[in-house]
């Protein structure tokens, strides 16, 4: 994996750009791989993983050759470019880098980092002949390296919320204008529960383009289906399935990714309930709000990196009825401090701060007094230099709840371990 990392970097200092020039010019070269594959883009402020997740369990347990593209990654590349729910080998994944890398032309400008892994993985779907590939936005939508198909199956945008701000716009209109920019004339759309300010920009977009829309509504959580510590049992317009991802976001989340399995059956895709119950039932997407043990204690780790999915965190930790909570948690220095500390922080709550490894880690004495002056009643808050040393204090501490969150690249390190 070193020589995958190795050979990324190089392409590091290029930064995120936003734009279509390049990587049109580079899939161009490659022969035009994307116009192959036949697509389901996803955009969303959260929940597109999960949504990619289930589509893609579902279309396989269906029969189907699927292909799933997803950033970030939470341990190493591989994971971003699946096929049948399984991560390519590092070896494909060397050799696709290598081809890309051949076919970027020393007279044209140089591509991003994100662009030469998105090209990989149009590469590899259409080498492999995928029947659909699932690919996930990197960040915004119009000018985004994966909105290069002009004619998807389905565009699904899943929610808005504050986000980016810095590359997406001042406000959620601007947002939701980046986000929509994935939409294409005629072609269906599937929208989740979105704010008015941010839906009045896509009904404007979708009116514009002439698109079939679905507005999905979250799915019903039928009552006592928790018992016994089984999975939940929900309803999304009379199929009731399993719902193996936690947080009350998936309500909505599963609900989308049935709406848009629906209008691929209009489209004459065979996709049975029960492939749709049996694919949502095994549906697996690590590091969101996942119950796992790190040196024999309980742990719910989740990354949680800006203010909506902080408060989904929150809803769900709620209902585990702890009487308080140990935080440990890193923030990158772009994200919203405030808002997610006002999420997730109670009185009575300890918080162990640390740096995200390898990134641009918010300052952690800002934070400190951030959070204190958020919640006055913090029992504790300390900074940690290193997050095996906040975890192993906040074991000894007490016998709180330990909740990992803050940023995905703060999961990194400690992912291999579990």
């Amino acid at each position: 994996m070193n020589s995958i990392d190795s050979f990324l970097k190089r392409f590091e200092h290029f930064g995120v750009e936003l734009g279509l020039e390049r990587i049109y010019q580079l899939l161009d070269n490659l022969g035009n791989p994307h116009l192959q594959v036949p697509i389901i883009h996803v955009a969303g402020t959260n929940g597109k993983g999960s949504v990619c997740a289930y589509l893609s369990s579902i279309l396989k347990t269906a029969g189907y050759k699927v292909g799933r593209y997803t950033s970030p990654h939470l341990v190493d590349w591989t994971e971003r470019i699946c096929l049948n729910e399984e991560k390519i080998s590092s070896t494909i994944l060397e050799q696709l880098l290598q081809e890309v890398e051949a076919a970027i032309q020393p007279e044209q400008p140089s591509p991003t980092l994100f662009e030469v892994i998105t090209a990989a993985a149009w590469l590899y779907f259409a080498q492999q002949e995928v029947d659909v590939a699932v690919v996930e936005v990197g960040l915004g939508g119009r000018l985004d390296a994966t909105n290069v198909c002009h004619q998807p199956m389905v565009t699904v945008i899943t929610s808005i919320s504050w986000e980016h701000w810095q590359r997406l716009g001042p406000t959620l209109s601007h947002i939701a204008g980046e986000k929509a920019g994935i939409l294409k004339p005629r072609c269906p759309a599937i929208v989740g529960v979105l704010p008015p300010e941010a839906k009045i920009v896509v009904e404007k977009r979708i009116t514009e383009l002439e698109c079939p829309v679905v507005w999905v509504e979250p799915a019903e959580l039928l009552e006592g289906s928790r018992e016994n510590n089984s999975l939940p049992v929900a309803n999304y317009q009379g199929i009731e399935y399993k719902v193996p991802l936690f947080g009350d976001v998936q309500l909505s989340n599963s609900a989308i990714a049935i709406a848009t399995v629906q209008v691929l059956e209009t489209q004459g895709w065979e996709v049975s309930t029960a492939a749709i119950k049996q694919g949502i039932a095994e549906t697996k997407w690590p590091g969101r709000l996942q119950w796992t043990t790190w040196q024999n204690r309980k742990l719910l780790i989740d990354g949680a990196h800006n203010t909506a999915a902080a408060q989904v965190l929150g809803r769900y930790v709620r209902t585990l009825n702890y009487p308080s909570i140990s935080w440990v948690m890193g923030m990158l220095s772009t994200k919203e401090h405030s808002e997610i500390f006002r999420a997730l922080l109670r009185p009575g709550d300890r918080l162990y701060l640390v740096p995200v490894p390898g990134h641009s880690s918010a300052d952690l004495k800002q934070l400190r007094i951030i959070a204190e002056d958020i919640c006055t009643e913090l029992e504790l808050c300390q900074i940690y230099s290193h997050l095996t040393a906040a975890l192993k204090k906040a074991m000894t501490d007490s016998e709180n709840l330990i909740v990992l969150c803050g940023s995905l690249y703060l999961l990194v390190d400690i992912l291999p371990v579990f």
